[in-house]
């Protein structure tokens, strides 16, 4: 079998760093970095995202790294870096074909760092060069070069089928003896990735559950009886059920945007608060630029303008909140008296936001912890936020595999299916819950844009 030579786009290492040792294989590959990359990781190092923070970790390995020769040529250089686990080289044109843009940089950029693969392919005669990168428009100019491309295994791999609600058949007679009952006198198939059933008779009966320790828990309008806003629909309920028994340390939703999530999830914290559970709610909300440059943090001034954008998701959803109460207490709604509301909200529920790159070094207690549009976030932030929690806390994890803003994600390497593969297992350290919520519930422009912009073709 030939030896492999993988040339790297950038976006491979501001994905995880971790995946130069994988592909490495236990130092049975060799990994070239092409100059331009060294530049765009260089330029990245300042940013206070996760992007510079890996940025900074490639350094710090470089840094780290021991040379073993550096091998002049006509027209380039390759410096070869090793370590227990790499073989790093680094290649450097003495003048590219391509002439930077910046208008096009990004084009640019791509265009060098193939001519890299392509210098690479002949001077590791022998050995079998491929081009390796999440973006496709630079696996697409590599082959134009004739340069094999690839992606990350990660993209290729499946996203299992979860069954969090199962419905079974079950005789009317044995309804009432369902309550408290083992689910396994009923399911012998179950598995702890059923963490919800619908039982229904053949004449026509049905009831709801949830299964908590692999006991039958009904659902029961009653348990929505003291919250401000009410569960519509029947996953809703039963994902508001999960949160309020207070019976499961890690819940996970994957939700498509409308279905309610980031209301649900505040709703019920605010009741579990109200009982004395839980001291505050924390909002963690990954910075994920805009593909409009125009909306990019970057172009704001001051921490508090950067990072609004990102929380007016909670800020909408407090509003609702807010003047829900007004309406109920007959206060005349305007302007000033929501935003006294939302204020006293706030204040009440001792409600703060947390930006992922503000989370290292705390420690958060008696909270609950709401990680809002976590399909954007990486498994690195995702270990990042949960490490800050102690035992007295609870997390909540929401988002949607159908809106991925990252553009080093994808839905098989996010931090939200991460987690949701974790719910097919028994975890000796928490309880986990997850359920998917795919119903629009903001009224007749969502129902009209799912039917007709997500029909099956």
């Amino acid at each position: 079998m030939k030896d492999k030579v993988y040339v790297l786009d950038t976006n491979i290492i501001l994905q995880n760093v971790q995946n130069l040792n994988r592909i490495s294989d236990n130092n049975t590959n060799i990994i070239v970095i092409p100059e331009t990359v060294l530049l765009e990781l260089e330029d990245k190092k300042k940013l206070t995202t996760e992007l510079g923070y890996y940025s900074r970790e490639f350094a710090r390995l470089l840094a780290n790294m021991k040379i073993k020769e550096v091998d002049y040529k006509a027209g380039f250089k390759v410096v070869k870096l090793y370590n227990d686990e790499l073989n790093l080289h680094i290649i450097s044109k003495d003048k590219y074909e391509s002439q930077i843009e910046q208008v096009h940089i990004s084009e640019s950029n791509d265009k060098r760092i193939i001519e890299v693969a392509v210098i690479a392919q002949d001077y590791y005669k022998g050995a079998q060069t491929l081009f390796l990168s999440l973006d496709v428009y630079a696996r697409t100019f590599a082959l134009f070069k004739g340069i094999r491309a690839e992606t990350l295994h990660d993209d290729k791999s499946t996203v299992p089928k979860f069954e969090f609600l199962k419905y079974i058949k079950v005789d009317s007679s044995l309804f009432n003896t369902l309550d408290g009952n083992d689910i396994e006198n009923f399911d012998k198939e179950y598995s702890y990735e059923n963490f919800c059933y619908a039982f229904e008779s053949d004449d026509g009966n049905s009831t709801f559950a949830i299964i908590i320790n692999k006991k039958i828990n009904i659902l029961s309008e009653s348990d929505f009886k003291a919250l401000q806003v009410k569960p519509v629909n029947l996953k809703q309920k039963l994902f508001m059920k999960a949160i309020l028994t207070k019976m499961f340390d890690l819940l996970v939703i994957d939700a498509k945007a409308g279905s309610g999530k980031t209301l649900m999830s505040i709703v019920s914290s605010m009741r579990l608060i109200d009982l004395g559970h839980y001291s505050k709610i924390v909002y963690v909300r990954n910075s994920i630029e805009s593909l409009d440059k125009g909306a990019d943090v970057g172009y704001l001034s001051g921490n508090d303008e950067k990072f609004r954008i990102y929380n007016m998701a909670l800020q909408d959803t407090l509003e609702f909140i807010a003047k829900k109460q007004l309406k109920k207490s007959e206060n005349r709604e305007n302007k000033e008296s929501i935003e006294s509301k939302i204020s006293e909200l706030t204040s009440k529920y001792c409600i703060e936001t947390l930006w992922p790159g503000e989370a290292r070094g705390r420690t958060l207690s008696e909270a609950i912890v709401i990680m809002d549009e976590w399909q954007n976030s990486s498994e690195k932030t995702t270990q990042l936020i949960l490490s800050r929690l102690d035992e007295s806390c609870m997390a909540i994890v929401i988002g949607s595999n159908r809106q991925i803003d990252n553009l080093y994600l994808n839905k098989y390497n996010n931090g939200l299916t991460t987690l949701l593969k974790q719910t097919r297992e028994k975890h000796p350290e928490i309880n986990m819950f997850a359920i998917e919520l795919e119903k629009a519930v903001r009224g007749k422009f969502a129902e009209f844009t799912e039917r007709i912009f997500e029909r099956k073709k």
